[in-house]
């Protein structure tokens, strides 16, 4: 299992914007429709990393935590379906029913979102204040597959806390580490 670290896109970029298939729905979803009052959490993940499966109820329990606080999760996933079809919409949906995602699971069928996220790995984790500026990018916390380190969300909790409460959030920010984005051929950032 190789491990990519995230890219650390820089604090205070803006959010970019959106126009994707939710897999659950079947409607486009654009970031208009997926962001919170207060906060969005923009998660891109996939159905088959090892890291993702590690912490799936977790990121179901944080949204369910959240989201009646006015932060929204969304899930993105862009892995190239041609060579890993259990990313395929169809399989999207069959997890985001199983797993009881209470967010969208959206499908970047081209990538351009993942590029513009400069994302890398699966999961990687953004957090984005009511302006839609960057505030968090890194890691759920530091348990991984086989670490033996329970997952508990702290990172992210305790940005989303801060974020909250108006309070500063910590530049110490830990890359997530996960599984790298399955670029398409001839795709490469």
């Amino acid at each position: 299992m190789a491990e990519t670290p995230s890219n650390m896109l820089p604090l205070g970029t803006k959010a970019h914007d959106f126009n994707l298939l939710d897999t659950v729905s079947g409607k486009k979803l654009t970031l208009d429709d997926c962001k919170g009052l207060k906060g969005t959490v923009i998660m891109f993940i996939c159905n088959h990393c090892p890291f993702v499966i590690h912490v799936n109820s977790k990121l179901v329990q944080l949204a369910k935590d959240f989201k009646s606080k006015g932060i929204n999760f969304v899930a993105i996933s862009s892995n190239d379906i041609e060579n890993y079809p259990q990313d395929g919409p169809e399989f999207m949906k069959k997890r985001a029913i199983d797993e009881g995602y209470i967010f969208p699971y959206l499908f970047d069928q081209t990538q351009e979102v993942a590029k513009a996220y400069n994302a890398a790995c699966t999961p990687d984790f953004y957090v984005f204040d009511s302006h839609l500026e960057l505030v968090y990018r890194g890691q759920l916390d530091d348990s991984r597959p086989g670490n033996d380190v329970p997952v508990t969300g702290e990172d992210l909790a305790n940005a989303l806390n801060a974020l909250l409460h108006n309070m500063p959030i910590s530049q110490d920010q830990k890359p997530s580490i996960g599984c790298n984005i399955k670029w398409r051929p001839n795709k490469q950032k």
